[in-house]
């Protein structure tokens, strides 16, 4: 176990590699100009000498292998440079939004996990029925319809006409507790939803193929309970597939970060990167996108090894 684990972490590395150049030169290919955008329209009563200053200042004016080197130099120390626009380092940014991402992302996966696999066991042990055909088409709505869709829909639903929730928002769970999930529980939802109909489907498919296992008809005949029998036999076995579309699917929640952090007024990395694109904030985008990266990496490589929880016969060498 231990030299997959370091063979995975070194095949990481090119990757991670990959990433960096490629998030410095998407970065510099943005149209706009970040000493324009940090100035707005200030900038017009600016001397020329005032903003060449100020380019020389943030290190604008190096030539871009330059400014790569600087920044990959920085990276290696744990040193993402200084934000464009708020002028403070962006690790400290990035450290007080990464807790606001992770609760979000974690409320997400948690919700949609658990409608995800409840509809799909409810779908597949009432199969062809009502019930499985309602499941089903939620599901397909769900990955039809799009976050910022809904999104509106709970803000107008249950802020604006019912008033029970926060329309946007956000209050630490560690500061107030209750506060802090009511503030939640909407971006949460929305998150989740997208989630949660990918893994009903494929909860869905792959109990029906271990339903029609011999094992499983045998434990029926030696007359088990059927909670017991889908629970304890068939569930286990059939959440191999299930996981690894969630781990997938955990990658794909952080990237809906951006949309819902930015609908609810969530201070997280999402609208962080959102609001750097906006002002041009090389250094903040750049952590932000090269940290998620490295986070997918990571998630996928939990997944593999979560595998060898649920199935003892699977394993890494």
């Amino acid at each position: 176990m231990g030299q997959y684990i370091l063979r995975r972490i070194i095949q990481m590395i090119p990757v991670v590699l990959l990433v960096v150049v490629t998030v410095f030169i998407v970065m510099h290919m943005l149209p706009g100009d970040p000493i324009l955008a940090l100035t707005g329209s200030s900038s017009e009563g600016l001397s020329p000498e005032v903003i060449a200053e100020m380019r020389q200042q943030l290190g604008l004016d190096d030539p871009i292998y330059v400014q790569f080197g600087h920044w990959f130099a920085g990276i290696l120390q744990g040193n993402f440079g200084k934000s464009t626009r708020l002028n403070i380092p962006v690790s400290e940014i990035v450290l007080d939004r990464i807790p606001v991402t992770l609760q979000l992302s974690g409320f997400g996966f948690i919700i949609g996990a658990i409608i995800g696999v409840g509809a799909g066991i409810i779908a597949a042990i009432r199969r062809n029925t009502w019930a499985d055909i309602i499941v089903t088409l939620v599901s397909m709505m769900g990955i039809a319809m799009p976050s910022f869709w809904l999104a509106i829909l709970g803000i107008w639903l249950f802020a604006v006409s019912l008033g029970w929730l926060p329309s946007s928002g956000y209050v630490s769970i560690l500061s107030d507790p209750v506060q802090g999930i009511r503030y939640m529980i909407l971006p949460a939802i929305t998150l989740g939803l997208s989630l949660s109909a990918s893994v009903m489907r494929q909860t869905r498919s792959s109990l029906l193929e271990v339903l029609n296992q011999d094992y499983v008809r045998t434990a029926r005949a030696k007359g088990l309970a059927e909670l017991k029998v889908i629970g304890w036999h068939a569930l286990k076995n059939a959440l191999l597939p299930v996981v690894t579309v969630m781990g997938l699917q955990l990658g794909r929640l952080l990237g809906g970060t951006v949309i819902t952090e930015t609908m609810f007024s969530i201070p997280g990395l999402g609208r962080l990167a959102v609001q750097s694109i906006m002002m041009r904030d090389y250094p903040s985008l750049q952590a932000v996108v090269l940290l998620m990266a490295v986070a997918v990496l990571v998630i996928n490589l939990l997944t593999d090894l979560f595998y060898t929880y649920l199935d003892p016969r699977v394993s890494y060498r």
